[in-house]
């Protein structure tokens, strides 16, 4: 009850005129301003990324430019392929019109077309530029979902893509004169915002990926796949509400819609492959994870060849310390033994043995000494001694 004395009745969908209005000769679409404003906060959140592990800002700007493009295409496609009606007529009966194809501002892009071309694109980009897709992507991961968080609104101005209809306080209004309303529901019918719901668990799912990545720095594609196992655990219930024209699949006598099986798929082989990547990075630690092989900066170092460098000085440091120890303990050890030299008294003198007595030796010399030789010749000059 006071939950839903506090919610409004219904979310109101907006006006014609904020869905699209004109200056001068141009037609702005807001559907179009919001997937622009979602590429704009990619763009910003993955270069903050980027350089924070050490990679040039440029480097951004290179693979955008392919990627980008490329998203945009192969999302469309893969919306013109998985709801052709509008385009080529039921069962392909030639009624539609080939021309809306190009009319992208009218909505109609489906995100694992983008999501696939755009990685090519970003290949492209990333070999040209001399970096690894695996680093960009996982650089991109948290950008690219809050993109979709945001360009998600672009289907609340278009009042498209809403699901099934509902009593709940915030029940999803739509304009019965829409072309997008139900057929065979009243025009009070609220109906499931999933753009909103999808909006949220984006948004929530940009915070997990940015804890996660904070707290075990994934790499070599980990965070890349764990934001594809996100999403798609969210796509998958919020893709089954939806209720606008779609292709239906059936497996095992399940019939659903395309984007639900594609989704179920997906997450499947996202979380094997997150699995793959995780043990894989632990082996390829002590690698670079942003360059290719050859292509990294003179320099400069990544995030992970500065921290390969710190473990790598600080091992070289600890022989030099211990050495740098042993020596001033030698040296200690030295001047201990010299002090106490020097402080130990020298051992007295032995005296020297007593002459025998008479002055005579034992055996008596038969040369002439000095005391044989008479004093008065001892006192003569040495040449009188000589003339003598």
């Amino acid at each position: 009850m006071i939950a839903s004395a506090l919610l409004p009745a219904a979310i109101p969908s907006p006006p014609e005129s904020l869905a699209k209005f004109s200056i001068g000769p141009l037609t702005i679409h807001a559907y179009a301003l919001c997937i622009l404003l979602g590429i704009i906060a990619a763009i910003w959140l993955t270069l903050r990324r980027w350089k924070a592990r050490g990679g040039q800002s440029d480097v951004i700007w290179d693979v955008a430019i392919w990627a980008i493009p490329f998203g945009i295409i192969g999302g469309r496609l893969y919306h013109v392929i998985s709801s052709p009606d509008a385009y080529f007529g039921p069962g392909f009966d030639g009624t539609g019109d080939p021309i809306k194809i190009l009319y992208i501002w009218n909505g109609g892009l489906g995100i694992w077309g983008a999501i696939a071309l755009g990685a090519l694109g970003a290949w492209i980009g990333t070999r040209r530029a001399g970096v690894r897709l695996s680093a960009f992507a996982d650089a991109a991961a948290p950008g690219v979902l809050l993109a979709q968080a945001i360009g998600r609104w672009g289907n609340w101005f278009n009042q498209e893509l809403f699901g099934s209809a509902t009593t709940l306080p915030w029940g999803l209004r739509i304009d019965p004169n829409s072309p997008n309303f139900p057929a065979g529901y009243p025009a009070d019918t609220l109906f499931q915002p999933t753009f909103l719901y999808e909006s949220l668990w984006s948004l929530a799912g940009v915070a997990v990926l940015l804890l996660v990545d904070r707290r075990f720095k994934l790499r070599f594609g980990a965070l890349v796949w764990l934001y594809v196992v996100i999403y798609t655990a969210g796509r998958t219930w919020i893709e089954a509400m939806r209720i606008d024209e779609a292709q239906m699949i059936t497996i095992s006598g399940i019939t659903a819609r395309l984007n639900v099986w594609t989704s179920l798929i997906v997450f499947v082989l996202a979380l094997l492959i997150f699995i793959f990547c995780l043990l894989r990075s632990r082996r390829m630690r002590d690698e670079d994870f942003m360059h290719l092989p050859g292509r990294a900066p003179a320099g400069e170092a990544s995030e992970g060849d500065a921290e390969d460098s710190g473990r790598q000085a600080k091992d070289d440091e600890e022989p030099v310390a211990v050495a740098a120890e042993a020596s001033s303990a030698e040296a200690g050890s030295t001047e201990t033994v010299s002090t106490g030299a020097s402080e130990r008294p020298a051992p007295a003198a032995e005296p020297a043995p007593a002459a025998p007595a008479g002055g005579a030796s034992e055996e008596e010399s038969p040369y002439p000494t000095a005391d044989d030789v008479a004093p008065e010749e001892a006192d003569k000059p040495s040449e009188e001694r000589k003339q003598d």
